[in-house]
């Protein structure tokens, strides 16, 4: 009969033992493997039971053996060095500490957090890199709070019919058994923040906190008492529902995680954020919940504006408008609007916020991305061809600007080491470079630590990646049993699984979420060609796949099904798998044990791509398209790009060239140099690509540095506006703002002219550039006008300018035109232009594109005033 309710009841540990309960809630005990250890210690057959989860462990062990450990001497030794080696990591100052100036506290919102298995509330990319996001923070000593959502079902576990298709399970996730604790009052009461919904309607959620090593992460769970059926159910599940529940899980996220984060400082007295960092645009509402914060302490709209865009920081991950979430106009302003949330905002300001008001867009439609672009003052993607690709996708938010004067910057991402670097690399890392330099290259980063890794002599490195790639064999055979049992098949057809993969054969890898651009069946384009790789009698290759598609995308779940039918195939089945329920789990065997990592996105679709990286972390090679991170820091020599016909509109066409860019690239060179063995059976030009792989990849890829970038290049120069911008200081940028949008008609470059130079000019020659600009009612100080010069192509268009701000010479003349002058130096030969523009300026400006604004000459238009040839 089956239970109608269920629910965890928790182990008592005994006293000597109640550290373990302390380190089994800390999840850095996910990335340290000493911890692990240790519980793995505790009970062998119920940590392999519990799939390494210490919550579950402890659940499950005997009273008999809680006793034994309680007397175990050796045992409480280790017991008490973890636990005193965590609080020393937890309190002690680390990198953050030693920096100047620097902001008291940083909250990061994200939709999804991908910490551990044991958390399961992640389904792709974007939680992994939150989760890795906090745990760096944490290694670094950053006093980020994370903001999140729990939801009761996570995202879905995967399945496959006996005719292959996706099938989805949502099993129900017991906060009480999970790494979680409620956040309480003084007076132990569980808190809660309340949003107010139309028709009088409330809803309440309970504040859940996860503590990642030094760094709380606070997820907002609806299924409480006091809600309604519908309430309960807006956080059921990740990236589930219609459009109304997804607008009111963001509502939650963003106006109720402000208030959670103001609810734990309370409580803690942990230091309020002076920077809110969005991580995508579904957490965008929360810069509305600080606008209304501040309008009860007497701010206008527009001074509140200025003083929230400060200190917000906007990432976007996404390199396609199909991929934001847009929600009808009429339905946030019915949420936000009179008898909903963010009383006292004006909600046609709140509409504007988020209106497509460029050309192209749809004003009925309120953007996520627009609006959180518009809430930040500062905006980054994740790569830099990403970075180049947002900057075109947003240009309608900065008419008039070139792509690349668009104010979005680029953070390249990186993974989390210590969580994705195999402990057997680790241990041959230490044994080879020294355990503290081990450690250090992992959490700290620096190139000569991971070149001090990488000398490892090549015996022993090519004897690790076997040892890899045959558990990773391992452990596919025990999956693709399971797998078989539940497509339906009985032990008696399933002899076969004990024979899949060789640990021997090359081994490539392709795990991701299963969107159209992601290409999941590329490699099938010829099934002919693959079947002759896959069997190759002396260079045979073998692969491994997995990956999700959205429940409710049927095109992915075919894609899927395509590729399962092909797996089955009994002539290539030993040789190329599918793994269903892609995770954590998973992956972690997976990026070690493959020797390439296959990458074939629709160029320039992936905005970084960061399982390539984790890969590379384990001496992993990449093979892929020129795109995200791997068209930044891919040299030719740490694997292999594979050619792309960009711009080619026959789609159908592109893929066939870029399958048999693929197929020659395999057969050709990736096959050859893995089985080229020289003396002693050793691939030294292989071994060779893998040492250099981790000395100039290690350094560049782990998420310390990308973390640290963001305190500088980002957080930082927030934390200052937000100091800045206060009060009467937002109240001013607010009133010269408006100023300067109301006359900049008036404003415009009226002449340019340059002095006479004899001949043809000469380079290192230096003229004097002249230009008669009108202002209006504006002050100089109100503006910057600048003078661009630099090489010039055939349609006259500059190309990476460079730029001079021009001095103002006199006095306005009869007319009110102002006279500014500079020098134009011709410091390039060939083909040399030159324009001129007028900018907004302000001291507490972020971007001189920052209002929006600018005034080039008529004939101008985006290309050059003038041309010397």
């Amino acid at each position: 009969m089956k239970a109608i309710r269920r629910f965890t009841v928790r182990t008592v540990l005994p006293e000597p033992l109640r550290p373990l309960g302390e380190l089994a809630q800390n999840l850095r005990w996910s990335w340290h493997q000493e911890t692990r250890e240790l519980f793995r210690y505790v009970d062998p057959e119920g940590w392999r039971a519990a799939q390494g989860d210490p919550v579950r462990l402890l659940g499950a062990v005997s009273k008999e053996r809680l006793a034994a450990l309680a007397a175990d001497r050796r045992f409480l030794r280790r017991l008490v060095s973890a636990a005193e080696d965590l609080a020393d990591y937890t309190a002690n100052p680390r990198w953050y500490q030693e920096q100047s100036d620097l902001p008291a506290a940083i909250a990061y919102f994200s939709p999804e957090f991908g910490i551990t298995f044991a958390l399961p509330q992640y389904s792709g990319g974007l939680g992994i890199l939150a989760g890795d996001h906090l745990k760096a923070a944490s290694d670094l000593g950053v006093p980020l709070v994370g903001v999140g959502l729990l939801y009761r079902h996570g995202y879905f576990r995967q399945t496959l019919s006996r005719e292959g298709w996706q099938q989805e399970h949502y099993p129900v996730l017991d906060p009480n058994s999970l790494p979680v604790t409620p956040l309480r009052d003084a007076e132990g009461v569980p808190a809660q923040v309340t949003l107010q919904l139309t028709g009088g309607r409330a809803l309440h959620a309970r504040i859940w906190k996860a503590q990642v090593g030094r760094v709380p992460l606070l997820l907002l769970d609806s299924d409480v008492e006091g809600n309604e059926p519908a309430e309960r159910d807006v956080t059921d599940r990740l990236y589930g529902g219609g459009s109304e529940h997804r607008l009111l899980q963001e509502m939650l996220l963003g106006i109720g995680g402000v208030r959670a984060v103001r609810t734990y400082c309370r409580i803690t007295g942990h230091p309020e954020p002076e920077v809110f960092h969005t991580n995508e645009g579904h957490a965008g509402f929360l810069g509305l919940e600080r606008i209304r914060e501040l309008a009860l302490e007497g701010l206008e709209f527009d001074a509140a504006l200025e003083a929230v865009r400060a200190g917000t920081v906007f990432t976007t991950h996404t390199p396609v408008p199909a991929g934001i979430d847009r929600f009808d106009r009429e339905l946030v302003g019915r949420h936000l609007g009179d008898g909903g949330e963010l009383p006292g905002v004006d909600i046609a300001r709140i509409l504007e916020l988020g209106m497509e008001t460029y050309r192209g867009g749809d004003p009925n439609l309120f953007n996520m991305a627009v609006m959180g672009l518009r809430l930040a003052q500062r905006a980054n993607g994740v790569s830099t061809l990403h970075g180049a690709v947002s900057r075109e996708m947003f240009a309608g938010l900065w008419p008039g600007f070139d792509p690349e004067d668009v104010p979005i910057t680029s953070i390249t991402n990186g993974v989390h080491a210590p969580t994705w670097v195999a402990p057997e690399v680790q241990r041959l890392c230490a044994a080879h470079a020294g355990q503290q330099v081990a450690e250090d290259a992992l959490s700290v980063g620096g190139a000569e630590r991971w070149e001090s890794c990488a000398r490892i002599p090549d015996a022993a490195l090519w004897e690790l990646r076997r040892t890899l790639r045959e558990q990773l064999v391992d452990d596919v055979r025990h999956r693709l049993r399971a797998s078989w049992r539940q497509r339906g098949a009985g032990d008696a057809e399933l002899g076969w699984t004990d024979h899949v993969l060789d640990p021997d054969v090359l081994t490539i890898g392709f795990a991701r979420r299963v969107p159209s651009y992601k290409r999941l069946t590329l490699m099938l384009r010829d099934p002919d060609r693959l079947m002759e790789l896959l069997l190759h009698p002396d260079r045979p290759i073998q692969i491994v796949v997995a990956g999700k598609a959205h429940p409710a995308d049927d095109g992915g779940k075919r894609l899927v099904q395509e590729l399962v039918r092909f797996t089955d195939d009994p002539r290539v089945r030993h040789r190329i798998v599918f793994l269903p329920d892609y995770d954590m789990r998973m992956a972690r065997l997976l990026y070690p044990g493959c020797d390439v990592w296959l990458n074939n996105p629709l160029r320039p679709l992936e905005a970084c791509g960061t399982s390539g990286m984790k890969a590379a972390l384990n001496g992993c090679l990449n093979l892929s398209v020129l795109d995200g991170w791997w068209d930044e820091w891919f040299d030719g020599d740490n694997g292999w790009a594979i050619p792309t016909a960009d711009g080619l509109a026959d789609e159908d066409r592109r893929d066939a060239l870029e399958a048999a860019a693929l197929y020659d690239l395999l057969q050709n060179q990736v096959a050859p140099r893995f089985y080229d063995t020289g003396a002693h059976g050793l691939p030294h030009r292989w071994i060779e690509m893998v040492r250099h792989t981790l000395t100039t990849l290690g350094p560049k890829v782990p998420a310390g540095r990308m973390v640290r970038d963001y305190v500088t290049q980002l957080y930082a120069p927030a934390a200052r506006g937000h100091r800045a911008i206060q009060g009467p200081a937002a109240e001013e940028l607010a009133a010269w703002k408006k100023r300067v949008r109301q006359q900049w008609p008036q404003v415009g470059v009226e002449h340019v002219e340059t002095s006479s130079v004899e001949g043809t000019p000469e380079l290192g020659s230096t003229l004097t550039l002249r230009a008669q600009v009108s202002l209006g009612d504006l002050d100089p100080a109100d503006v910057d006008v600048q003078l661009l010069s630099g090489r010039v192509d055939a349609a006259d268009r500059l190309a990476a300018p460079a730029v001079l701000s021009l001095k103002p010479t006199g006095r306005p003349d009869i007319s009110g035109r102002h006279n500014y002058e500079g020098p134009l130096t011709l410091d390039r030969t060939g083909a040399f232009g030159y324009t001129v523009r007028v900018l907004p300026a302000h001291p507490l400006l972020a971007s001189p594109a920052e209002v929006g604004l600018v005034a080039v000459p008529a004939e101008a238009q985006g290309m050059t005033a003038g041309v010397l040839r």
